[in-house]
């Protein structure tokens, strides 16, 4: 036993302050030993492992279990952001909704008034062009909430661009109201104070000579012939001469998109080019071009396009005559032309 425990004894190794040692039975020393390069190497190999492993697992705990003042600073002021973007998002959506009531009071009040041009709704509401344009949002965080608000301040922003060019008409219309006022068509043609010359009215109407059912353009005035024709609003002459189906006729160019027309004239009193007052005498009523009696047929022409005449004799009739001459207008009989 005492032999076996001698035997231990002489072979084991023992540390004091990483320097190694044995005991050598036959000098009955300790020497001392030196590691090789392997040794040593996996030796801090194994503390450099144990002080990572170690490290990283305090690190991940905390981690997990405390929130650095940096972190939580981020986390309020993102909280922060976020309520910000709501509110900011409710906003938008007010404005939107007082631009709309704007752009309604424009189309329905404003440019009524002035009979100005509608602007269509697809460009009032037109959106922007490209499907990657919020593409670049799309990594933030609470994309969905930034991307919409984006869009609603970008659609703000047009609209009201928009809207500012529309007002900037009717403001420029609203300077010129007074010479407007003087070349919108506003009496009648003829004399008809007690509405006897009214014949037809504007819409469809039977052909007194095909006796088909077809649209009636304009008005038509029963007179004899001789009678007098006045311009119905202050404008230039652009035609003044033989028109197939309507006779003798003459076109003024009144300026803000109205033209009027004079068709079946027996003598036309004005040439191309010539400036013509309201009221002033331009022609005779007659019975030229495709007729079936002494009439004058007459058009208002608003871009272009056929309008009824009836809307425009507010300078000449009062309320009571003015009802009756719409009454005699609407009957639905036939025309003379």
């Amino acid at each position: 036993m005492q032999s076996t425990l001698d035997r231990i004894t002489q072979m084991r190794l023992f540390r004091t302050r990483k320097v190694y040692y044995f005991y050598n039975p036959n000098t009955l020393t300790y020497e001392r030993v030196y590691p090789s390069a392997k040794d040593r190497f996996f030796a801090v190999l194994k503390h450099l492992s144990s002080g990572i492993l170690i490290g990283t697992t305090v690190f991940f705990v905390f981690m997990y279990s405390f929130r650095s003042p940096v972190e939580v600073l981020l986390k309020k002021e993102n909280h922060l952001l976020q309520t910000q973007y709501d509110i900011l998002s409710l906003r938008l959506d007010e404005a939107l909704s007082v631009l709309d009531d704007i752009q309604q009071r424009d189309e329905n009040l404003y440019r009524v008034i002035f009979q100005a041009r509608n602007i269509p709704e697809s460009v009032r509401k037109s959106g922007f062009g490209g499907t990657n344009r919020y593409a670049y949002l799309m990594n933030l965080s609470n994309s969905d909430l930034v991307m919409e608000t984006t869009k609603k301040m970008d659609m703000l922003s047009k609209q009201l661009y928009i809207q500012s060019n529309s007002l900037e008409e009717l403001f420029a219309m609203g300077k010129d109201l007074e010479k407007r006022s003087q070349c919108v068509p506003a009496i009648q043609p003829v004399s008809n104070k007690h509405l006897k010359h009214m014949a037809s009215g504007y819409g469809m109407r039977i052909d007194p000579i095909y006796r088909t059912l077809r649209f009636h353009s304009g008005m038509d005035f029963s007179a004899p012939v001789g009678t007098d024709i006045y311009a119905t609003g202050d404008g230039t002459v652009i035609y003044s001469g033989w028109k197939q189906a309507y006779g003798n006729c003459i076109i003024i160019d009144h300026g803000f998109d109205f033209k009027t027309l004079y068709a079946h004239q027996s003598k036309n009193l004005v040439v191309a080019g010539q400036k013509v007052t309201r009221g002033e005498i331009i022609g005779k009523v007659g019975n030229t071009g495709k007729s079936t009696g002494p009439h004058l047929h007459y058009e208002v022409l608003l871009r272009n396009q056929p309008d009824n005449p009836a809307k425009y004799y507010y300078r000449d009739l009062g309320p009571e005559e003015y009802d009756t001459m719409i009454q005699l207008a609407e009957n639905h009989g036939q025309v003379m032309d």
